[in-house]
This record gives C-alpha cells, structure tokens and sequence, in this order.
C-alpha cells in the first residue's frame, strides 16, 4: 500500500494531527521545545519527531514528502497583541510566514498548507479564510468561517475544545500550549480536503 508522506512542522502538541488518520500515512513532526515535542510524542508515538528548527529543516527537506502542513508562530502577526501593544513591546512582524508560503509554491510539488491568525494587517498574499484563520494552499480550501467553540478560554475549556490531558505535565505554560493547538477539526477537514481525491485510490 502507498503511505503519504507527510511533513508537520512547529507540530506543538499536534492539534492538526490530532484526527488524521494513522494508517498509510507516513508524519515527520518538527517542534524546536523539547519538552512540547516529548508531549507531542507521548500522544502519536508512531510519529517521527524532530526537535529542531522547522523553517531550516523545511528548506532541507521539503522534497522528500508529499503533504506539508506548517503553523509558524503567530504572535507577531496576531491582532490581540497589537491591540494590547502597551503591555507588549512592539515588534516586527515575522516575514519567515511570507518565506514559507512562497517557497511551497515556487518549488513544492505536493500539497501544501500554511496556517495562521487572521493578521491585523491586510495580507500580502492572499489566503483562504477558515474557521476564522487564515490557511494558503495549493488546493481549494472551503466551509464555514466559523470557530468550533471558545478558543480563549481556560485550561480546563481548552483541554475540553482541543481534546488533550496536558494535566500531568510540568515545565511549561499549559494554556499557552493549548491556545496554540489547532483545532482538531479544522485540522481534519484540511487533511480530507487536499486528499479527497488520493484517498480513493488508497483506501
């Protein structure tokens, strides 16, 4: 049976991957904190995972997969830290966003899927707006705007949003982890959406 190979990059604790499914499906996850990655593993073992630099090992290895998915930070682009700018000190937005959508579509020939918040400035490349983020890809992203349920809740809430017990681990900033996380079913729903089609043939 032919696996797809897939590429998950700044993976946290895989709320992309969280309902893909696990069979003929091949996912080399890249996350820089060692301690989101060993979370990351506990939860999809059978998942190659990589602590490292994600833009670098995109660059490095981007020919060797068929699906890419990456979620780089989004702080700098995120409207909530620009409205609150007096308690955060202002920064540049972070172009590596920009680096990698244009390098996917200048020389990846799989299926590719960039995700981030909707930005308080006007894009520089235009995206696919779902579940109120933003997603460029090289296939057709569509469905309803709307979020699943509160993403700015506690930990508890997003525990019960995202679908991960993150409860027995220590060392990090459990409603930050969380917040990150995609949601499991958009993540799902743009999985389905750019293999709709090599799923009938695999399955």
């Amino acid at each position: 049976m032919v696996n797809i190979k897939i590429l998950n990059l700044y993976v946290g604790i895989g709320g992309n991957r969280k309902l893909w499914p696990n069979d003929k499906i091949e996912v080399t996850a890249i996350e820089l904190n060692p301690k989101i990655a060993a979370i990351y593993k506990d939860f999809f073992p059978n998942d190659t995972v990589v602590v490292g630099d994600a833009h670098k090992y995109l660059l490095d290895h981007y020919a060797e997969f068929d699906f890419i998915w990456a979620s780089p930070p989004c702080p700098s682009h995120s409207p909530i830290r620009k409205v609150f700018h007096n308690q955060n000190k202002p920064i540049y937005p972070d172009m590596k966003l920009y680096e990698e959508i244009l390098f996917l579509r200048g020389y990846f020939k799989g299926k590719g899927v960039v995700e981030n918040v909707i930005s308080w400035y006007k894009p520089l490349i235009l995206p696919y707006k779902f579940k109120h983020h933003y997603y460029w890809a090289n296939f057709i992203i569509s469905g309803k705007e709307k979020a699943f349920r509160n993403h700015y809740g506690g930990v508890e809430e997003l525990s019960e949003l995202k679908g991960f017990n993150i409860s027995d681990y220590g060392g990090i900033d459990k409603e930050k982890t969380l917040r990150n996380c995609v949601e499991p079913l958009a993540g799902l729903e743009i999985f389905n959406l750019a293999f709709k089609e090599k799923q009938k043939r695999l399955i």
